[in-house]
């Protein structure tokens, strides 16, 4: 067994704690509790894709009973969450009775269960676009399983329904940890249309006020993003992101910044373009391709593909 943690270091850490205590949430019983709101996203990925995931065996006479019982934790733990985000973070709900903030937080959490049909039917055509635009897809059923894009929309569009309602903090935690696990970074206040498509996803970034609509394809690396974030919370509620048309494509590394930047429709954005203006639809927008310079065993020397010297 080992040595019992020394005095010293006890009292220097619980030292540190008066010393910053905005970092720390001691004696606070309002903050909500993560595990409990990835709980919720877990059990939301249940519902929303039956007998994908969960370990029950669904069948047609247990269905109704397990999705009302899912639903009603959900409910249950949801209620309690946003309850107390809603103190935390809500001014007016910081000196109110329990009463109106617990009357608020269930029209906030049944409005967003109402949403789930349509959060499904979002999904049912995000599926189709990942298929019918993916020749290395085997099937809809291996792109719902396996597609880091389709979790990470999947997500977006539980926690922008949330974000649309007010609740503060849990939908960035819901957002934040699809990004951990994918790579995607889709900020909840990010509005995507039907038909979304994300190829690969690693290195994507959606930013709060972006706008993306039907039919977008977009494939890894690409940013949607601000100008300059150098505004701080001046910035806050400010239109910073762009928005994206219909039938856009956006190919990898692309970065397109701006609030008052509009791809139109039926644009295309090679790789790596940097794009800070409007285009207008029907355009092909590429980068200069860049110059290529080999080198070999520091003798032979090419240039675009051809040799420019030879050393013996």
């Amino acid at each position: 067994m080992g040595r019992e943690i020394g005095n010293n270091v006890l009292e220097a850490v619980l030292d540190s704690y008066v010393q910053h205590p905005h970092i720390g949430k001691i004696g606070e019983k309002h903050f909500p509790k993560r595990h409990l709101i990835l709980a919720v996203l877990k059990k939301l990925q249940y519902v929303i894709f039956p007998g994908f995931f969960d370990e029950t065996e669904l069948r047609s006479d247990n269905i109704r009973s397990y999705t009302k019982q899912l639903l009603e934790e959900i409910r249950e733990t949801l209620l309690e969450q946003v309850e107390k985000t809603l103190r935390l973070f809500k001014e007016e709900y910081s000196h109110v009775s329990d009463d109106v903030t617990q009357k608020r937080s269930e029209e906030i959490v049944d409005a967003f269960l109402a949403t789930i049909p349509k959060i499904r039917e979002y999904l049912a055509t995000d599926i189709e676009a990942a298929f019918e635009g993916d020749p290395a897809a085997f099937s809809r059923d291996e792109v719902i399983s396996s597609y880091p894009g389709i979790y990470a929309t999947m997500v977006n569009r539980i926690a922008h329904e949330l974000h649309v309602l007010g609740v503060p903090l849990i939908p960035r935690v819901m957002t934040e940890y699809a990004h951990s696990l994918t790579g995607i970074d889709i900020h909840p206040g990010a509005t995507l249309g039907r038909y979304f498509f994300i190829d690969h996803g690693t290195g994507i970034v959606i930013g709060e006020t972006a706008e993306i609509g039907e039919h977008a394809k977009i494939y890894q690396g690409v940013t949607l993003g601000a100008l300059s974030t150098r505004g701080g919370q001046q910035l806050k509620g400010k239109k910073r992101h762009p928005t994206i048309e219909d039938d856009v494509t956006i190919y990898s590394g692309a970065s397109i910044l701006g609030g008052e930047t509009v791809i139109s429709g039926g644009v295309v954005i090679g790789g790596n373009a940097f794009v800070t203006k409007s285009v207008p639809e029907q355009t092909r927008v590429s980068a200069k391709m860049p110059e290529l310079q080999f080198k070999r065993n520091k003798s032979v020397e090419f240039q675009n593909g051809e040799f420019l010297n030879y050393e013996i």
